[in-house]
């Protein structure tokens, strides 16, 4: 009741009383200075009475009657503007209002009719951006996929392959010298098995390319243990895992993280020759630290400066830098190969992501 009777048509009556009861006032105190000074026999106390009486009532009924009649056009005129306004705020930017009049709301029914327009063109704008961005990633996830299977079809030529051929002359020389020269052909034979120990080795690691990217919801050190545990069947290397309970952060941090575990250990099965291996993720304040670590061969990390003779390095580096980390790599020959990756946390809607 009280919000209804603070609308615009019952402001208007209240308006209209407010002046009715300033006359009746003036009025009222008018006539009664002329009785007190001039006392004509026509202006006596009851005559004033009833007159004032029949001026206040006629007024009554004429303040609201006019308070409704001239706040009428006033109130569709707004109700116009507020229909607008809420189909603007449901996104529908087409809604025009016209007014013949040329006023102040007139000029803001004009201003809603620009502002929806300008919503309309950003509306449009987004949705051709949207396109754009789906078609772009779509495009980029093509090119990403046959660029990888150029990759691996460039690895298994230059690794599997040759190796594979290299085992096929070599047998075939044992075979023949196996009743001239048996030592020679037992020497071979042991050559065979290394060779094959290590083309199994690398077809290992290129199969680890092709494993889920995603961790299917699973957390980053549950992927990284399943992932460990898979290659220790496989694999003589020993794994040392310090993974610690972080709480939740970004998928996107996890999946590229989890991507950079799994071509660090395949960098590892295909070129270092390792025992062991150590993979540590701890969090310190409002960072995250993931360490791979190997006994391995190592390499002089100033020869792979260009980082272009290592593929496997260049992705890490690049994967790193997408999610705003920091790598770096330690390495000497006979030493192990050691990387480093520091991934800065940040509060997003009380996560950390």
């Amino acid at each position: 009741m009280l919000k209804r009777l603070s609308s615009i048509r019952y402001s208007f009556i209240r308006s209209h009383l407010f002046g009715l009861i300033l006359n009746t006032f003036v009025l009222l105190a008018v006539l009664l200075s002329i009785h007190v000074w001039f006392s004509p026999s026509w202006l006596s106390p009851g005559a004033i009475l009833l007159f004032m009486s029949v001026y206040f009532l006629l007024g009554l009924f004429m303040s609201f009657y006019a308070g409704f009649r001239s706040s009428g056009d006033l109130k569709d005129r707004i109700d116009s503007l507020s229909t607008v306004i809420t189909h603007l705020a449901r996104g529908n930017f087409k809604t025009k209002v016209l007014f013949s009049e040329e006023d102040e709301i007139a000029r803001i029914g004009g201003e809603l009719n620009e502002l929806g327009g300008k919503l309309q063109e950003q509306k449009e704008s987004l949705v051709r951006l949207a396109d754009e961005k789906a078609e772009l990633a779509k495009k980029a996830h093509s090119a990403a996929t046959i660029e990888e299977r150029q990759r691996l079809a460039r690895d298994l030529h230059d690794a599997v392959s040759q190796q594979l051929f290299a085992l096929t002359m070599m047998s075939q020389a044992a075979v023949r010298m196996f009743d001239k020269k048996p030592e020679k052909a037992k020497q071979q034979l042991e050559e065979i098995t290394s060779m094959a120990l290590q083309a199994q080795t690398e077809m290992r690691a290129l199969l680890l390319h092709l494993r889920p990217v995603h961790l299917s919801g699973e957390p980053l050190a549950t992927g990284i243990k399943r992932l460990v545990e898979e290659l220790e069947q496989k694999c003589p290397i020993h794994f040392h895992l310090h993974l610690e309970e972080t709480e939740v952060f970004s998928q996107t941090i996890e999946e590229h993280l989890f991507r950079i575990v799994q071509e660090a250990l395949s960098n590892i099965l295909r070129h270092s020759n390792a025992t062991e291996v150590k993979v540590t993720v701890n969090r310190k304040n409002k960072e995250l630290f993931l360490h791979i670590g190997d006994n391995g061969v190592g390499f002089d990390t100033a020869e792979k400066e260009t980082i272009v003779a290592s593929y496997g390095l260049k992705t890490m580096k690049e994967r790193t830098e997408e999610i705003g980390g920091a790598f770096a790599i330690r390495s000497r020959e006979g030493e192990g190969t050691h990387i480093d990756i520091r991934v800065p946390l940040r509060e997003v809607k009380g996560e950390i992501g």
